[in-house]
């Protein structure tokens, strides 16, 4: 069995040596630099009033919040901005902080233009006219020239495999944890080199390079043009997704005029990693696909590979159904989520948010556990991601680490230091960090000389209004309080080597994170377990102030100082804490930050979430309905005639009789249905009930001629024992009165709003009914706007919304067909208990139906038998979906009918 590991980028990229390239240049020549020791600042005349955010000086007066950011010219870079730091490693690439996107002399250059053009056939139309023009003794373009004379150069180039610096760094320590461990054998990748590859088309280059990596590395690369690949990733992935998904809906011109170009270019991108899938895939195999780059993936290989196990996980934050709504492809991205058999997610919240956008896009049922489609189960889970404690910690006892600690212990020595290491966007919040961090020492004097802020931060490419503003801050709040011995703030605008970086963690009194969305946060995590004293004993345990709209927030349990990045006080005021800390509490909080740190590890998370995949096909598979059996009549006849005590729960719509909506009147059923039904009922050994959605008095009407029949009305809310003539109610009248009240008003608003809807309400129920609308497309959305805005408004009342066929039902949470089966069996059970008999009630169960409500009573049905409560157990579905029941029949409600009076005529 082999695990495919499916991200947009391989851990491996190749490097090509060219003629005439010198040496690589050493790699930490600019970062050893970086704690070199400032330059002495001019001394600062004193001013009588000290420096506010909040006074109308123009020198001190925070700037306008950006709104634009320009794109990124490096598809190619690392996802949170940072190169992926390699160690003393013989193999990594040269000069890992150089752009890769054309800017990297051993990899060739892209052909993608920057937007992509409206017609995706453009470029090719371009290169054809350059060659007529060439064919008719035109000369040909210079850059077509370049580009023959770029493309040969590399075609025979040498090359080799090296540490790509690029894609998701906590999915690749996670892997390769879990395989020295032990939990991962077999396992494959499945991505792009994360270089521009059309250089390479058609050569024996790409051939070579393609083989390589199968058969040394065990990894299959994804080929896609220069074009293809910057439409998917630099325009549609971080000018569409990457804002939607981070709380920033792209609202300016310049978002959208790249959509409609985009998506064709991510739909491509996307097919081309399920084509390599599904050439490689075997039986057996598990394919994981990981972040929003692949959203499509799974779908598309469900497609070709109906049986295939498939898992996704998403790595950054999901949105509110509200924001999520406004991508014009909402649908088709979160059908191909669902072609998976398990998606997860960093935490509950991002959980919730994508079970409720289904249910209101999809109109599809979402419980707890996942979403019911129509023919298979979703099961959706979280599960946070982790470190590597076990590298983490043989990392930082390296020379290089313990060298960098001893230069920060002597240059900061007697200051408190607040550490920080984020991208230079919008999303990371630097900016709200360094105007709290103004604030506090606004407001305490105290620590003007005594703390220091280093700010690591790495700008996405060319100068954006975001920078400027960072920067303006910065320089404002050193040219306050800097002096010839001191500097409040250490902007550094370029990444650090990793040695610097683990020194960094271990030296620090405090890490702050101030992001204003982030799905999880690992540098929190690293910076917990550096604390731990081993590498720096005469250092205490520092703090943590952590945004609380991190995907890492809701593991720490409130340990970590939470801050609204938008409060600067409340951040001020953190900051203060977390410096003024008393060591006891230090070392409580970090304590419990610590345990939850080394417990959901990288190799935990890894080995949890396909641990999850296995039982979840497994359970999948076992109700899919192509691998439930055909109900064996031979086996049934047998039980039955050896049963002593019988027990029949049948559904009546679309099992009994044919009709299907249960808003059509049904004055009377089919004589054949009666007679059926009384023939069972004849032998006093068998017990009858029919359960419907229909109310007491239409199931009295219909089954009158039936004496002697126990019947379920409102999908369990109503109950008659058999040979009753009075109905129990079931539901508490008062609960349903007052959950009525607060329904009621939001059917109705739908209800005006969508012509040829209408409501229908029962005792224990209401529909919206929009079978009959005008406008039945716009009908449907606004039914499940309805069912959305019931569930949300009304979960403390214990009612839910649920699609059935062309309405949506309202209907009490407690009161069910299972809850008035239990009843029904635990009656038998009080029946047989008074006559002092003490063998089973039951001995022979049998429950029939077709629909999505009758599978909670096939499970708990199934749930007697496997705890021996009920000897023999038979639960048979009608429906084509996948199901809880142990048998199928296929032939319909006569099959139903066929089955019963067989079994009538045995006994």
């Amino acid at each position: 069995m082999t695990v495919f590991i499916c991200s947009l980028f391989l851990p491996k990229t190749v490097q090509f040596n060219l003629p005439g390239n010198s040496r690589r240049r050493h790699t930490l020549s600019k970062r050893q630099k970086a704690f070199e020791p400032p330059k002495p600042l001019p001394a600062i005349p004193t001013v009588d009033v000290q420096p506010s955010l909040f006074t109308p000086r123009p020198d001190i007066t925070p700037p306008h919040t950006p709104v634009d950011e320009p794109t990124s010219p490096d598809p190619f870079a690392n996802e949170d901005g940072f190169r992926i730091q390699f160690p003393h490693s013989d193999n990594s690439p040269a000069d890992k902080g150089s752009k890769s996107w054309g800017g990297r002399a051993d990899q060739p250059k892209s052909r993608a233009s920057t937007p992509p053009p409206a017609d995706i056939f453009e470029s090719s139309r371009t290169l054809q006219k350059a060659t007529e023009m060439g064919r008719r003794g035109i000369d040909k373009p210079r850059a077509l020239m370049r580009s023959e004379s770029h493309d040969k150069v590399f075609a025979s180039a040498q090359w080799r495999v090296v540490n790509a610096d690029q894609g998701n760094g906590g999915l690749r320590n996670a892997a390769m944890a879990a395989a020295r461990d032990g939990k991962l054998s077999d396992y494959t990748w499945v991505g792009t080199l994360g270089m521009p590859t059309d250089a390479l088309e058609g050569t024996q280059q790409k051939q070579d390079i393609e083989d390589t990596l199968a058969t040394e590395h065990d990894m299959l690369a994804v080929f896609c043009s220069d074009k293809d690949f910057d439409g998917h990733y630099s325009h549609f992935c971080k000018q569409m997704l990457w804002p939607v998904f981070h709380y920033q809906i792209p609202d300016n011109p310049k978002s959208k005029a790249y959509e409609d170009h985009s998506w064709k270019y991510y739909v491509k991108v996307n097919q081309a990693f399920a084509d390599k899938i599904v050439q490689n895939w075997k039986r057996g195999d598990v394919i994981w696909i990981h972040d929003y780059h692949l959203l499509l993936v799974p779908g598309m290989i469900r497609k070709k590979l109906p049986e295939a196990k498939i898992g996704f996980f998403l790595h950054v934050a999901f949105p509110s159904s509200e924001v999520f709504r406004c991508l014009a492809v909402r649908k088709e991205l979160l059908e191909g989520m669902l072609g998976a058999n398990l998606i997860g997610f960093q935490i509950q919240e991002y959980t919730r948010h994508f079970l409720l956008t289904c249910s209101r896009i999809l109109t599809v049922e979402a419980t707890p556990e996942g979403l019911q489609l129509e023919d298979r189960f979703v099961e959706v889970v979280h599960n946070a991601i982790g470190i590597d404690p076990v590298s983490l910690n043989k990392h930082r006892e390296e020379t290089e680490v313990m060298k960098w600690l001893a230069i920060m212990q002597e240059r900061y020595q007697g200051k408190k230091l607040i550490v920080a290491r984020d991208k230079l966007d919008h999303v990371r919040g630097v900016r709200q960090k360094l105007l709290a961090y103004e604030l506090f020492l606004n407001k305490n004097p105290e620590w003007r000389e005594n703390t220091v802020l280093i700010q690591v931060a790495l700008s996405s490419g060319e100068p954006t209004e975001l920078d400027a503003a960072v920067s303006d801050i910065v320089t404002r709040v050193n040219s306050s309080w800097a002096n010839l011995a001191y500097q409040p703030v250490v902007y550094l605008k370029q990444d650090i080597d990793y040695a610097q970086y683990l020194a960094l963690l271990s030296i620090a009194d405090a890490l702050m994170i101030t992001s204003q969305r982030e799905g999880m946060n690992l540098t929190s995590h690293e910076y917990l377990f550096c604390q731990d004293g081993k590498i720096f004993p005469d250092k205490k345990h520092g703090s943590l102030i952590l945004s609380e709209f991190t995907g890492t927030s809701s593991l720490f349990g409130k340990n970590e100082l939470s801050v609204n990045p938008w409060d600067y006080r409340q951040c001020a005021d953190a900051i203060k804490q977390a410096l003024e800390m008393g060591e006891e509490e230090k070392t409580r909080r970090w304590e419990k930050l610590y345990k939850c740190v080394v417990h959901q590890t990288g190799s935990h998370w890894f080995t949890e979430f396909l641990s999850h995949l296995d039982r979840s096909y497994e359970e999948q598979h076992k109700r899919d309905q192509t691998y439930v059996p055909r109900l064996s009549m031979n086996s049934v006849s047998t039980k039955y005639v050896n049963a002593q005590r019988r027990l029949f729960i049948l559904d009546y719509e679309g099992t009994l009789v044919s009709w299907g909506p249960v808003n059509q009147i049904i004055p009377v059923s089919p004589q054949r249905t009666l007679d059926v039904l009384n023939d069972l009922l004849m032998d006093e050994r068998n017990t009858v009930y029919v359960m419907s959605g229909r109310r007491p008095e239409e199931l009295d009407r219909v089954f009158r001629r039936v004496p002697n029949l126990g019947l379920i009305a409102e999908n369990g809310c109503f109950l008659k024992d058999c040979g009753k003539d009075e109905w129990v109610e079931m539901a508490d009248a008062c609960q349903i009165t007052n959950w009525k009240e607060s329904v009621k008003p939001i059917m109705q608003y739908y209800l005006e709003r969508t012509p040829g809807t209408q409501i229908e309400e029962r005792r224990c129920s209401l529909l919206f009914h929009y079978n009959n609308a005008e406008d039945y497309e716009s009908a449907s959305r606004q039914a499940s706007d309805c069912a959305s805005h019931v569930n949300d408004a009304c979960e403390s009342q214990r009612v839910h919304a649920l699609a059935v066929d062309g309405a949506i039902l309202v209907e009490p949470l407690d009161w069910t067909k299972c809850t008035a089966a239990q009843r029904v069996f635990e009656q038998l059970g009080e029946h047989m208990n008074s006559n002092e008999v003490h063998e089973q009630p039951v001995d022979f169960l049998m429950v029939v139906g077709d629909g999505r409500e009758d599978e909670k009573v096939f499970k708990w049905a199934n749930s007697l038998g496997s705890q021996k409560q009920i000897k023999d157990v038979i639960t048979v579905s009608l429906g084509s979906r996948n199901t809880e029941a142990t048998a199928t029949l296929t032939q319909g409600v006569s099959g139903v009918l066929n089955c019963l009076q067989r079994l009538a005529s045995v006994s």
